[in-house]
């Protein structure tokens, strides 16, 4: 008798969670995290789009590049200047260099235990320049064509 063993792939090894698990665990990340394209989307809208955007990186980090609009507060001078700069009932959107750098986290948790509503924008300024978006410099403004591989090239709604 041929007796034939199954062996999970490496993506089913763990199963996946129950779908009310799953739901709850999605809504909760979306409540920690903004993408890209929406911020850059509410930032472009007419009016106050509700928050305000900071970019915690260096000061030399902050010249190479940054997110129009966006506050300047490096992450080790949160504690110190966050009430000078930011208003506790304006939710605030932390980003840093990109996935591969969890300053916008270490920057989202230090507001976060001092009262502050905040997000992290997934893909920081890498993808802000990747997806195409405007930028400010210490030289003035910039922008680079939308990396395929992270934007549609023409402009358009990726449909997420």
């Amino acid at each position: 008798m041929n007796s034939v063993t199954t062996t999970a792939n490496p993506v089913l090894r763990v199963a996946p969670a129950a779908p009310a698990v799953a739901a709850a665990h999605f809504r909760a990340s979306l409540a920690f995290h903004a993408d890209v394209s929406d911020v850059a989307a509410a930032l472009a809208a007419d009016g106050d789009p509700g928050f305000v955007v900071l970019d915690s990186r260096s000061t030399a980090s902050w010249d190479q590049g940054h997110v129009p609009g966006a506050v300047h507060l490096p992450t080790a001078l949160i504690a110190e200047q966050a009430e000078r700069l930011l208003d506790k009932s304006v939710p605030v959107v932390t980003y840093c260099w990109g996935p591969g750098c969890n300053g916008a986290t270490r920057a989202a948790l230090a507001l976060a235990e001092l009262g502050y509503q905040v997000k992290e924008m997934l893909g920081g300024f890498e993808y802000w320049a990747r997806e195409g978006f405007a930028y400010e410099t210490w030289e003035g403004a910039a922008r680079k064509p939308a990396d395929p591989l992270t934007a549609p090239v023409d402009g358009e709604d990726c449909g997420c």
